[in-house]
């Protein structure tokens, strides 16, 4: 170590220290700084993201709703009479129609939700009405895609408090995914099930299992994500936005509640959502964890069963 000369400035390898250390400071905050600004610039551009969609998606239900309802007035023949073969474009053109119209309400659904416009209009009703109604509404798709319907509700299922159109979309949502994955399984059962856990942490819970081609382990999370499909190829078998179950996780998010799926390649699939009684409050996004153990609830075993079959 070479001696320290006697004409050097007291404390001068000190200064130098501080003077290293005071520009990596500065340039460390230049750097938060430049990072603080990405961030607000990439929030305003997710914001106008999904004011766009908001807007769109909104300026094209009416002609969307005007093209179905005319196509409808053809296919009753208030215009005139029409042949075999010119009903069957027009229903053609319904079911594309009310297709397209379903996608774009996904879409209009996804950007309230993003931007926090999505409230609850809670009120208390039976289950069993919302599923059975469900059943009746898929039964000619089910039939089709040679699927049975069937319900599984306990006896003793008490009111549940929740927004009922919320809560029926989910459950829709549900039962729509299951028939398709279903029906492409070449056929079998979609079931609808619920229990009831009493308590201050209790509720409801509700499964929809089905016998179809099942989702492999590593696309369980996958499935919830916005615009994601497992297999997102042009030559893909079933089509749609990608947003039905981020959608449905946001619903039920939003009651405070999970919403997870337990299924393997070839064995089929089970989604189960949570609805917390009473509800939360103030009511809003609860932000949970994405998925809770994969043990079932300990909630009454239903005790009857109520079936449909397509």
């Amino acid at each position: 170590m070479a001696p320290t000369s006697p004409d050097a400035p007291p404390y001068a390898g000190g200064d130098a220290s501080r003077d290293l250390l005071e520009r990596r400071l500065a340039g460390l905050e230049a750097q938060t700084h430049e990072a603080a600004r990405l961030i607000a610039e990439l929030q305003a551009r997710d914001r106008l993201k999904t004011q766009f969609l908001s807007n769109v998606s909104h300026d094209l239900r009416t002609p969307l709703t005007a093209i179905i309802t005319h196509a409808e007035i053809l296919r009753e023949g208030m215009l005139g009479p029409l042949t075999d073969r010119q009903r069957a474009s027009i229903d053609g053109v319904i079911k594309g129609g009310n297709q397209l119209l379903q996608m774009v309400g996904e879409i209009l659904t996804y950007a309230r939700g993003a931007a926090d416009q999505l409230t609850l209009s809670p009120t208390t009703f039976a289950l069993s009405g919302v599923v059975q109604q469900l059943l009746e509404l898929n039964g000619p798709l089910a039939l089709r895609r040679r699927v049975t319907l069937a319900a599984d509700l306990p006896d003793t299922l008490p009111p549940v408090t929740a927004d009922r159109e919320k809560l029926s979309h989910v459950l829709g949502n549900l039962v729509g995914n299951a028939i398709h994955f279903t029906g492409m399984a070449g056929g079998g059962e979609v079931r609808v099930l619920a229990s009831w856990t009493p308590g201050a942490d209790g509720g409801l819970a509700v499964t929809v299992a089905d016998t179809g081609i099942g989702i492999a382990p590593e696309h369980h999370e996958l499935v919830f994500r916005e615009f994601a499909q497992v297999d997102s190829s042009a030559s893909r078998r079933h089509h749609g936005t990608g947003l039905g179950l981020a959608i449905a996780r946001k619903l039920v998010e939003l009651h405070g509640g999970q919403i997870w799926v337990e299924s393997a390649i070839g064995e089929g699939a089970r989604f189960t959502f949570t609805v917390p009684q009473p509800l939360p409050a103030p009511l809003g996004p609860a932000g949970g964890p994405d998925a809770p153990p994969a043990a079932a609830s300990t909630a009454t075993a239903p005790t009857s069963t109520t079936a449909a079959t397509a």
